[in-house]
């Protein structure tokens, strides 16, 4: 007998586990659609009430994004143990799926798939919201569409905490010396997405946790091989200093002097 959640939801399989918790591929009764529902379940003992408040305060926050280029959140489902956040369905590869079939990609290619990408953060960060954990495994590619999931670690920029949260490889410095997420090292992110995306590796040599860490901490970014025009924007985005670092403009103006580049 398969499950109903919420009287309107029919989980069908569960088709991933993501950074908050499992992701089902479900059945919307009412509306008679495909939609994807993400299970989070609750701690026992009193963490629990902070834990729901959370995870309806950064659902309520993704609701209002509404961009193409970002995974839609349509509903939450509340249960006493559980929480269901119900979003769009995508037939999509990841990026991470992506790279692991087919190597590194074309310079224009990655340089095509930043802008889109950069649309979609731009309209976050507009919104006041940062995702806190952009990595290829977070990018979904289907049809003409390139999609940033799973803002479950997203919060608004007054209410960043010092937590660690996220993919080591692809961490921003300060974030992993306890400064929390921002704008900033959303940029980080990104940048170290696009690296792995042209050159079909991490930015630092090694990807064990705890030695890429300080590596990222100490140490610059490995020289890029393959990346041609690219280069400058990858190491603007990697600069240690938050500061320092590449704007989402300054990126926007540099990856279409690659387009022109490219074109030429």
């Amino acid at each position: 007998m398969s499950t109903i959640v919420d009287d309107r939801y029919q989980l069908l399989a569960p088709v991933g586990k993501g950074a908050t918790g499992v992701v089902w591929r479900a059945y919307d009764l009412l509306l008679e659609r495909d939609v994807a529902l993400k299970e989070i379940a609750l701690p026992p003992g009193p963490e629990a009430a902070e834990r729901r408040r959370k995870v309806v305060r950064e659902a309520r926050m993704a609701a209002r994004l509404s961009h193409r280029g970002i995974v839609t959140v349509h509903n939450l489902a509340e249960e006493p143990e559980r929480l269901w956040i119900v979003m769009e369905f995508l037939e999509a590869l990841t990026l991470h799926d992506t790279l692991v079939q087919a190597g590194p990609l074309p310079v224009d290619l990655v340089a095509k798939l930043g802008r889109r990408l950069l649309e979609a953060l731009r309209h976050a960060h507009a919104g006041g919201v940062v995702h806190r954990d952009i990595k290829p495994a977070n990018i979904m590619l289907t049809g003409d569409r390139v999609v940033l999931a799973d803002f479950g670690f997203a919060a608004f920029e007054s209410a960043a905490t010092t937590s660690m949260r996220g993919t080591p490889a692809f961490i921003a410095p300060e974030v992993l010396q306890g400064r929390g997420g921002t704008r900033e090292a959303d940029m980080w992110s990104f940048g170290a997405t696009l690296y792995m995306a042209v050159e079909g590796r991490t930015p630092f040599r090694t990807v064990d946790s705890m030695a890429a860490l300080i590596e990222a901490l100490r140490e610059p970014p490995r020289t890029p091989r393959r990346a041609g025009a690219l280069e400058p924007v990858l190491l603007g985005l990697l600069r240690k200093d938050p500061a320092a670092r590449l704007s989402a403009e300054q990126t926007h103006a540099m990856l279409m002097n690659v387009r022109r580049h490219s074109a030429a």
